[in-house]
């Protein structure tokens, strides 16, 4: 099962943070710092792969990738490959790009409720649910067209207020 995934940028600040258990506010950003300590310090020659840590526990692994400007970290049990989440993250991170055309650490600040939809998609409750880059671009899409066409309805639509220039009989 998925614990937690984190997006944090180079400076150590989180731009996307989403927990799937139950963990104090205080704690979390614990956790998020001992994750970015963890991972920053390590060369890119190395594996994406920490078992265990002080604030997770010994059964939990972090699994990271690291892009451009920001620090992709799933934290996850032990039942959970290492190589099938690099792919997830890797379809995460494509989903974003598709979507954002060219995702920039700048989308994941201003479109934070795209960006969560995003990764619903992806991962719900710990859960991986589609891992189709194909499916989850046309859930994005299909929500997408809906809101137009919602937003489109209500402004189409006009209020009794609006309506000045009717005669009193």
């Amino acid at each position: 099962m998925i614990k937690s995934i984190l997006v944090i940028n180079n400076h150590g600040q989180p731009r996307l943070t989403k927990f799937y258990e139950k963990i104090p506010f205080a704690q979390r950003e614990q956790v998020q710092r001992e994750a970015f300590a963890l991972v920053s310090k390590r060369s890119d020659t190395v594996c994406n792969f920490l078992e265990g840590s002080e604030t997770w526990g010994k059964d939990v692994k972090l699994i990271y990738r690291h892009y451009a400007t920001l620090y992709f970290i799933f934290a996850v049990d032990e039942s959970e490959s290492e190589l099938g989440i690099l792919d997830l993250i890797q379809v995460f991170v494509e989903s974003l790009d598709k979507c954002f055309e060219n995702v920039c650490e700048l989308d994941l600040i201003f479109h934070t409720d795209k960006v969560h939809f995003i990764l619903d998609e992806i991962v719900m409750g710990g859960m991986v649910l589609e891992t189709s880059l194909k499916e989850i671009i046309k859930a994005v899409n299909g929500t997408v067209k809906y809101q137009r066409a919602s937003k489109d309805a209500a402004t189409a639509a006009k209020p009794l207020s609006a309506n000045r220039n009717i005669k009193k009989g």
